[in-house]
């Protein structure tokens, strides 16, 4: 992702934008600390479904919060990628860097859609499973 942008020969040209070096390591660090809390989330889902009934109303929580953050990371990635872009084009004006993205890159995207329809199930089925105990 930076690479090129770090090694020995162009430190003075990092040196000479700052704030935009900062802007990259800043949003690389949001983007770990969305994952972390991505993947925090999903163990207490996987604990919580491991104990019994998935179908409660904190899992359905858990799912719609791995969604945002799941969406989050990825919308990070893509502002990596275009500050990347626009550090080459400035340390080298004619540099032919471009960001490109493939079919594969929107994956995520699709993972994210799909967690949110897991929460809605999620919530569904627990909204199901109060009705059938109240019922019972």
């Amino acid at each position: 992702m930076l690479s090129g942008l770090g090694d020995g020969n162009s430190i003075p040209d990092v040196a000479r934008y700052p704030l935009l070096t900062a802007g990259i390591g800043l949003t690389v660090m949001a983007n770990f600390a969305a994952m972390f809390f991505f993947f925090g989330k999903m163990r207490a889902l996987i604990e919580s479904a491991s104990k019994g009934d998935p179908f409660i109303p904190d899992n359905a929580r858990r799912l719609n919060a791995m969604a945002w953050l799941l969406l989050s990371s990825q919308v990070l990635t893509v502002i990596v990628g275009e500050l990347r872009v626009f550090a080459f084009s400035l340390i080298d004006p004619q540099s032919k860097n471009t960001f490109d993205i493939s079919p594969n890159d929107l994956a995520g995207f699709l993972i994210v859609l799909v967690l949110f329809i897991l929460a809605r199930v999620f919530r569904h089925g627990a909204a199901m499973r109060e009705d059938l105990e109240g019922t019972v």
